[in-house]
């Protein structure tokens, strides 16, 4: 059955289907919704998780196999097959078709795929699991949609802005939805809920200072624990809000394990980094700082985050006895140190 992505959380309310595909080349909007899927499958009992990729000489019998192993513990199981090219060529498609034959009542599958050309769109295989599952085809937000998709966006995290602090927010992201998203979550840590007024969504988005607050994750990266305790202290005397500092390098962290995870699954770091979007000086930051930092480094400053949030908020939290900015630059320096 084909649904409506706006229709996903309505539909995910009630017991899961067996196979889910999204298929879009709105990346912030693909990730969300299969989230939002993840999320659902570990409330309704889907323990286990297995991720496939189907990169350059990837054998179908994997995914075959995946199906139709038991777990060790009776666990019903997730399988994500990720498909980034979109082509699976023809032993693939005989596969898939096969797939949506056969599926396990204890098993899960989410397949995800970019937004497929109109010659591929007819291809049997897509045509087996349009029937089979539960088909989520994501379209692209255009230029003209882009306003109200930010208006949207703005109204869940319970604020509003007019027209024109819209549109210019539209005119500064050109049409990258990711980059819009990244400004909407900028505007929900900088400001109270409520009505925006011109000004203050102008200073947010212009605000060269925030610039200063990536360099910091860039210096965080490179292990460069001098250069980010500078940083830090000149944000700290430039004002620069302390919720946006952490909102950033908590970022990084997410971004870290995402990676980690995905080689550990064997998947091509270059992959991961196009998945990701990570790209130019971050590009080559990021595999010495993923041989750097261990996994239970990363583990550990997530939770660490976590603890600053609450003192950013005015919460007591454990092993801190100093200042919030004195927390965020434990984290940063654990993190900085590997």
């Amino acid at each position: 059955m084909q649904l409506r992505v706006d229709a996903l959380d309505g539909h995910l309310s009630k017991p899961l289907a067996q196979l889910y595909v999204i298929t879009s080349d709105e990346h912030l909007l693909a990730l969300e919704a299969a989230d939002k899927i993840r999320r659902t499958a570990r409330a309704q009992g889907f323990s286990e998780r297995e991720v496939l990729s189907v990169e350059r000489n990837f054998k179908w019998g994997e995914l075959l196999a995946a199906n139709q192993e038991l777990s060790l513990f009776g666990d019903k199981k997730l399988i994500e097959l990720r498909i980034p090219s979109g082509k699976p060529g023809k032993d693939g498609g005989a596969a898939l078709q096969s797939y949506a034959r056969d599926l396990s009542p204890d098993n899960l599958t989410l397949i995800t795929l970019p937004k497929l050309d109109w010659q591929t769109q007819k291809a049997a295989w897509v045509a087996s699991l349009q029937q089979a599952a539960v088909y989520i085809d994501i379209p692209q937000v255009e230029r003209p949609q882009l306003p109200n998709w930010i208006g949207g966006r703005l109204a869940a995290q319970g604020q509003s802005a007019d027209r024109a602090s819209i549109d210019f927010i539209a005119e500064r992201v050109e049409g990258n939805l990711l980059a819009a998203h990244q400004e909407i979550q900028k505007l929900g840590l900088l400001h109270e809920p409520g009505k925006l007024t011109y000004e203050q969504v102008q200073d947010a988005v212009l605000n060269v200072a925030r610039y200063d607050v990536f360099k910091l994750s860039e210096a965080m990266l490179a292990g460069d624990p001098a250069r980010l305790v500078r940083m830090l202290e000149g944000l700290k005397g430039e004002g620069e809000a302390l919720p946006l500092v952490l909102w950033a390098v908590s970022e990084e962290i997410r971004t870290l394990l995402k990676l980690k995870a995905g080689m550990a699954q064997g998947r091509p770091l270059g992959a991961l980094l196009k998945e990701h979007r990570i790209w130019g000086p971050r590009e080559r930051m990021m595999e010495p700082a993923l041989r750097r930092i261990a996994l239970p480094v990363l583990e550990a400053a997530l939770q660490q985050a976590a603890q600053v949030d609450k003192m950013i908020k005015g919460l007591r939290a454990r092993a801190y006895a100093g200042d919030a900015w004195d927390a965020m630059l434990q984290l940063a320096l654990k993190v900085a140190r590997g």
